[in-house]
């Protein structure tokens, strides 16, 4: 058997990253082109389309796969897309660049030049239009909502030709890896079927316990780390990479799974940013995702299995991936182990749940977390953070360390 296809019509990855021999005269080129200025959303959903991770988009998208995508899921030739992957810009940088030209995309925040675009198209959205069908809120609390009134008032769409990657390749060596050497990756180790696990947090037991079930099904597993910029108080990448290389280590076979991360930032845009989830997993090479509780939400603004729902009312043939839902997990004192309210008869009092939200309450009170929660070393690891938070907050950034899995290689 092979690897499941790439998404799209055409089965086969679009990357838009221009190759290494070639990007010093397309910089000095660039540089005497109309600047974009991009968020870092923006800038993180650019690696992406440079990667293939976003294949088949070939751009920033212009304005009916822009409503398509945020009304229907599709894009203007049907293409299943549930979520809209656009550049905005104010209108006196938008109005800076003649219709059919080419801009510099900017990283606003360090000034590279990231890309160049052929800019096809100049739109304005409707920003609730979009909140409403997307995030399906217009609440400015919630961080994915809050980045989109933020835009600037026009879209700007085209194809992008990409020159950099930013910070990923250098500060997360080893980890970051782009959707061809994770297909590579998969076809050496000879998997065929593969489970990607999707995480922002570090693992604690019941997520430890949906990864190995995975495993058990398929032939191995993708835990695959969001590596772009998170909401305050989340646990930064670099100390969460430890903690997992901690438990892949000490707890895991090896050649059952491999580490990798990606550059997206996060929408917490709950059941349609796992669809999202959905479609660029099928682009690295996975055949199945898992699904658990609340999967990509934020506070309560969505219930806790809508990401499973979600998956149910798409048509049949909108993905080649599939989905493994599971129920809430636990450890359960009369089970004496992990189990599920699929798998548990117990009541409700014997059994160990603390969110991810808890832990973090737990670990900055320096308060004792729960036997049974998280693998001792896990909790380590994240002590030390939160001490070094204590101290000074702006401590413990450092690049991550590499794995400690011997033949493992994030593997």
């Amino acid at each position: 058997m092979s690897l499941v296809p790439p998404h799209g019509r055409d089965r086969t990855l679009w990357p838009r990253l221009v190759p290494a021999p070639e990007r010093a005269e397309r910089l000095a080129r660039a540089a005497g082109l109309p600047p974009v200025p991009m968020t870092s959303r923006e800038t993180s959903d650019l690696i992406m389309l440079g990667i293939g991770a976003f294949t088949p988009l070939a751009g920033f998208m212009g304005e009916v796969d822009w409503r398509r995508s945020c009304g229907e899921m599709q894009l203007e030739d049907g293409t299943f897309w549930p979520l809209p992957i656009t550049l905005s810009a104010s209108r006196e940088v938008a109005e800076a660049i003649a219709p059919g030209g080419e801009a510099a995309l900017v990283d606003e925040e360090t000034g590279e030049i990231m890309a160049t675009m052929k800019v096809l198209e100049r739109y304005r959205i409707d920003p609730k239009y979009e909140c409403r069908e997307v995030y399906h809120t217009t609440d400015p609390d919630h961080p994915g909502v809050a980045k989109v009134l933020e835009q600037g008032e026009f879209n700007l769409a085209g194809p992008v030709e990409v020159l950099s990657e930013g910070r990923f390749p250098a500060q997360y060596a080893g980890l970051y890896l782009r959707p061809q050497e994770t297909r590579d990756l998969f076809r050496h180790l000879g998997w065929s079927t593969v489970a990607a696990f999707q995480t922002r947090n570090p693992m604690h037991r019941a997520h430890e316990y949906l990864a190995k079930v995975a495993v058990e099904v398929c032939d191995g597993l993708l835990i695959h780390q969001l590596l772009g910029r998170l909401k305050a108080g989340d646990i930064p990448a670099e100390v969460r990479v430890r903690a997992i290389d901690a438990l892949v280590s000490g707890y895991f076979v090896p050649g059952t799974c491999v580490q990798a991360g990606y550059p997206m930032e996060m929408r917490y845009a709950g059941p349609r940013e796992a669809l999202l989830h959905a479609v660029f997993r099928q682009n690295y090479g996975c055949s199945h995702l898992i699904v658990g509780r609340d999967h990509a939400g934020v506070g309560s603004y969505y219930g806790p299995y809508e990401a499973q729902a979600i998956f149910k009312q798409i048509p049949e043939d909108a993905l080649e991936l599939r989905p493994m839902f599971f129920d809430m997990t636990f450890y359960c004192f009369s089970c004496d182990g992990m189990a599920s309210s699929r798998t548990c008869p117990h009541d409700p009092d014997q059994r160990l749940s603390i969110s991810g939200t808890d832990l973090r309450r737990l670990l900055s009170r320096g308060d004792p977390v729960p036997e049974h929660f998280s693998r001792p070393e896990v909790l380590e690891i994240l002590r030390q953070h939160y001490l070094a938070q204590e101290g000074n907050p702006s401590a413990d950034h450092s690049p991550a360390s590499p794995a400690q899995g011997g033949d493992q290689k994030r593997r």
